[in-house]
């Protein structure tokens, strides 16, 4: 069987998955955040931090406890770091610097994962298990229950009130995520993936030196690090380490664990707001993107031309031999369409074409399918817009889901879809600016340009991925980028949850022959065109000085 349709296999294998557990999962999500009923160690936890889980929230008390927990998260796993020298379980390492425990806080609590040190040279089992992992779940929460916000907005009407937080936080948590993650930690360890607490074993000698190895939780950590779009690697290499991804076998299902979620969301979203074709709608804008991308990337990456691509089958450098080309590809794609981050290759090896298409994939703001949460309320935005424009284009007062786009509701989505553009192009023009920063790029030109450009890309798009050239363990780009990490993660949020809010508030209006009819494959195409040009507008300029320019030289 040849490279290429080995690939076109585990493609068509991966879709098959995901179609077969869309709909029990969906269904089950939408019970899940509708249900009235509370089981036992949900009330335990509710009495621990003292909420009423019955009291509804408007838009600004449910954006308080957003803040309010992520704060809370984002102190305590700093502290965690600061004091890992005095802790058990550190592996003999010593606590970790202040800039360096800032940007690690910011990155899990944001569902970013940006990692500007080696995970086993640095943290010990404390506080990978006990900070990162409780992350990884507690970040992935909170962006379900923004989307489910968002989602309750179209579905109620007359009223604000738009749920709890700590409810859909906790339940999110302990009838969602962990659950699976169990499920998907017995599957890696059955896969060959490692899972204990051992410390550090020395295995050999290495060019002169010495080689060690330390074991770690690996597997229950690998699991929701996929399933939660986080993406922080337990090793440095991440994905591509052995102990994290063994076999072809993980590495697909890997790939599965990172769409699951944000994939069957869109059931959620047409489950919750009573009709399943919306939500199939916004399903094949997202698919469409996922399979274009991928397919995109697997010719760019096999049909580059030389001698040495040629006698490796594609371009090979950077990518590890047990997944070849097209599990790299795919990977990477879905890894960068998501807020997930982890890699199995290094996406600085990639051609210049396929470097960008990772890069393109995080500036359309990770939304086909997106992190769990964040790609469902992101494509909600886009599909606002989409209406705004298709309403534009016929003279009339666009209407998404019995719901008027008006003045409010667009200046909303507007602000949302600005915030991380002005984050990325402004921090990597600063960056480029001072001539400090530039000293840590391993490449000049184009490519070195990407690397910043890539860098907070990742990190204001909260995917946490990185070119793997960038020297970013210095000052400046751990506190730049820890403050775009912030920023990109919760002024958005802000925006949502005020237009859940405005929707919310508002009484349905009655469809008429008029009304544009958003349960269609022409709409679905609409969103599609406006995500592309938005993007492109956007972004090209930049893109245009980095991988396209460094892919067109090539």
């Amino acid at each position: 069987m040849s490279p290429q349709a080995a690939g076109l296999l585990q493609l068509t294998a991966l879709i098959a998955a995901l179609a077969l557990a869309y709909r029990p999962l969906g269904d089950h999500m939408a019970k899940v955040y509708s249900s009235e009923k509370h089981y036992a160690p949900e009330k335990w936890i509710y009495k621990v931090i003292g909420a009423n889980p019955a009291a509804e929230m408007r838009w600004p008390a449910y954006l308080r406890g957003v803040l309010a927990f992520s704060a809370v998260s984002v102190l305590f796993l700093y502290l965690l770091q600061r004091m890992q020298g005095s802790l058990p379980g550190s592996l003999g390492f010593s606590s970790i610097d202040p800039d360096q425990a800032f940007n690690t806080a910011a990155s899990f609590v944001a569902n970013t994962n940006w990692q500007s040190y080696s995970g086993e040279q640095a943290m010990g089992h404390v506080v990978q298990t006990g900070g990162l992992a409780v992350q990884n779940f507690l970040s992935a929460a909170v962006g379900m229950a923004v989307a489910v916000a968002l989602v309750r907005g179209f579905a109620r009407s007359r009223t604000g009130e738009l749920g709890n937080f700590w409810a859909d936080l906790v339940r999110g948590t302990v009838r969602i995520l962990l659950p699976i993650s169990v499920i998907g930690a017995l599957v890696l360890v059955a896969c060959g993936a490692i899972q204990n607490f051992s410390g550090i074993h020395q295995v050999g000698q290495f060019m002169g030196g010495t080689q060690e190895w330390n074991g770690g939780a690996v597997a229950s950590q690998e699991a929701i690090k996929e399933l939660g779009t986080n993406g922080g690697g337990y090793f440095n290499a991440n994905s591509a380490h052995p102990f994290e991804n063994p076999n072809p076998l993980s590495n697909l299902f890997e790939i599965f664990l990172i769409l699951l979620i944000p994939f069957a969301l869109t059931r959620t979203f047409g489950r919750m707001v009573g009709s399943l074709k919306q939500g199939y709608a916004i399903l094949g804008a997202m698919a469409v993107i996922w399979i274009g991308f991928s397919a995109l990337m697997m010719w760019t990456e096999f049909a580059h031309r030389g001698p040495a691509f040629e006698l490796a089958g594609g371009a090979m450098e950077g990518k590890e031999t047990r997944f070849g080309i097209a599990g790299s590809s795919i990977f990477a794609v879905s890894t960068t369409l998501t807020s997930t981050g982890a890699v199995n290759s290094f996406h600085s090896s990639y051609t210049g074409f396929g470097g960008g298409i990772t890069m393109l994939g995080m500036q359309l703001g990770e939304i086909a399918p997106g992190g769990v949460g964040s790609g469902l309320y992101g494509m909600l935005i886009m599909a606002v817009i989409a209406v705004f424009l298709a309403g534009l284009m016929v003279g009339r007062t666009p209407e998404y889901l019995g719901k008027k786009i008006g003045t409010r509701q667009i200046k909303l989505a507007a602000c949302y879809i600005l915030v991380t553009p002005v984050l990325v192009l402004g921090f990597t023009a600063v960056a480029m600016a001072l001539p400090t920063p530039a000293d840590s790029m391993t490449n000049s030109g184009a490519h070195g340009f990407s690397e910043i450009l890539y860098a907070y890309t990742s990190g204001a798009n909260n995917n946490g991925s990185a070119f793997a050239g960038l020297g970013a363990d210095t000052q400046w780009f751990n506190t730049t980028i820890g403050i775009a990490m912030l920023l990109g993660r919760f002024v958005p949020m802000v925006f949502v949850l005020a237009l859940a809010g405005s929707l919310a508030e508002q009484k349905p209006v009655p469809e008429t022959a008029g009304t544009l009819r958003t349960d269609r494959p022409l709409y679905a195409g609409l969103l599609v065109g406006t995500i592309l040009i938005i993007t492109g507008l956007t972004y090209f300029p930049a893109l245009a000085l980095g991988p396209l320019a460094e892919g067109l030289a090539s």
